[in-house]
């Protein structure tokens, strides 16, 4: 959280929306000078776009606790906000760091993010997972990395592969999908071959090969997830 805040000094208003966090995180929030405000988890996308109802100045710039800003986009961004073009919003590649090096390959970079928009202009949405913000206007681009700090080390990131396959499987649902033998089989495998060979995976060595089985994994527990909920079904009847 300190490194988050830290690396946006020119904000205006800093507001943090926290959802009963047992750690410190609301006493490092508050001693950079945020609002923190308690809210209960309404999920990713809902706990975003309420952060986003708290906001008042013009331009909103949303990160997660584990992002940062790079020196360079710190730069890139006063500048451009201080210019005032015709955009409502930006997108900025994303750099990812996770067992000890920066991952450049495997379909994690340059993972473009719109984080930077004009507030009334900008809104979250998606599913269960993977919310984005739409706007409603022209988006630029920008140059400079958004640094993201994944994962702490392997045991989260198994925990939360096993967390989005759980969200996964939601999304499945609500969208009324059936379970597939062939989805359960070849979907995962594509995933690993698409992130390591195809995304050229391998080339981040070690860690290029433990992200992409980590990422078929998570895809492969996704429609197991679908398979098992029919007997859930099945008990409650």
């Amino acid at each position: 959280m300190a490194r988050c805040i830290q690396s946006v000094p020119f904000a205006q208003e800093i507001i943090v929306l926290d959802s009963a966090s047992k750690d410190k995180t609301q006493i490092i929030a508050k001693s950079f000078g945020a609002r923190v405000i308690d809210q209960s988890f309404l999920g990713y996308r809902e706990q975003k776009q309420k952060a986003l109802s708290f906001a008042t100045q013009e331009w909103v710039l949303s990160l997660d606790a584990d992002e940062a800003l790079s020196p360079q986009l710190q730069e890139e961004i006063k500048k451009t906000v201080g210019n005032n073009g015709p955009e409502d919003g930006y997108r900025m590649p994303r750099c990812s760091f996770h067992l000890n090096r920066w991952i450049k390959h495997g379909g994690w970079y340059p993972d473009y993010q719109t984080r930077l928009f004009r507030r009334l202009k900008g809104k979250w949405v998606g599913g269960e997972v993977h919310e984005y913000v739409q706007i409603d206007g022209v988006v630029g681009s920008l140059k400079s990395d958004l640094h993201h700090y994944v994962f702490k080390n392997l045991e989260e990131q198994i925990n939360t592969n096993n967390q989005f396959s759980s969200l996964g499987c939601i999304e499945l649902v609500r969208r009324n999908q059936r379970f597939s033998m062939f989805r359960l089989i070849f979907r995962p495998l594509w995933k690993f071959i698409e992130c390591y060979l195809w995304k050229g995976g391998l080339l981040d060595g070690p860690p290029g090969l433990i992200i992409a089985l980590g990422a078929s994994q998570s895809l492969f527990l996704k429609y197991a997830k679908l398979w098992e909920r029919k007997f859930d079904s099945v008990e409650t009847n």
